[in-house]
């Protein structure tokens, strides 16, 4: 038996999994070195998802920050309200429509978004270190495939 990332493995894991438990196994790998990446800063993988969707999208209203993060309206504005408390965020009316708020990143929600981008690309490099170019381009291609 040896051991990966902590999870104890056998040879008979290796010839017996399926497909999808091989991808579901290292999709887990990733989303754990994905929060190991985050603890520096104390962010909830919820709060950096929407760090990151702001950094790409720009100011958008709540109910849109929702929709990129495929969650419901009010998740999303405990979402903001924590990364508001925290001075990464801030809301402001939307010129177009008194009744609906926006969202954007402040400066240090900026700053703070773009080493959480790098910490977690770190990891990823480091999971993916193991593949070689062409097998690196073949999962790419795969997953996009499957991607949709």
């Amino acid at each position: 038996m040896t051991e990966a990332d902590g999870i104890p493995v056998t040879e008979a894991d290796g010839e017996d999994e399926t497909l999808a438990e091989a991808f579901w196994g290292v999709a887990r790998r990733l989303r754990r070195r994905s929060r190991e990446a985050l603890e520096p800063w104390d962010i909830t993988p919820s709060q950096a998802r929407a760090l990151g969707v702001l950094a790409r999208h720009g100011m958008l209203r709540l109910s849109a920050l929702a929709e990129h993060l495929r969650i419901a309206p009010r998740s999303a504005t405990e979402v903001v309200d924590d990364l508001q408390a925290r001075g990464l965020v801030e809301r402001r009316p939307d010129p177009g429509d008194r009744r609906a708020t926006l969202v954007a990143l402040t400066g240090e929600g900026s700053r703070i978004g773009a080493a959480i981008r790098a910490a977690r690309q770190t990891e990823a490099e480091r999971l993916f270190a193991a593949l070689d170019d062409a097998d690196r381009d073949q999962l790419a291609r795969i997953l996009r495939t499957l991607g949709g």
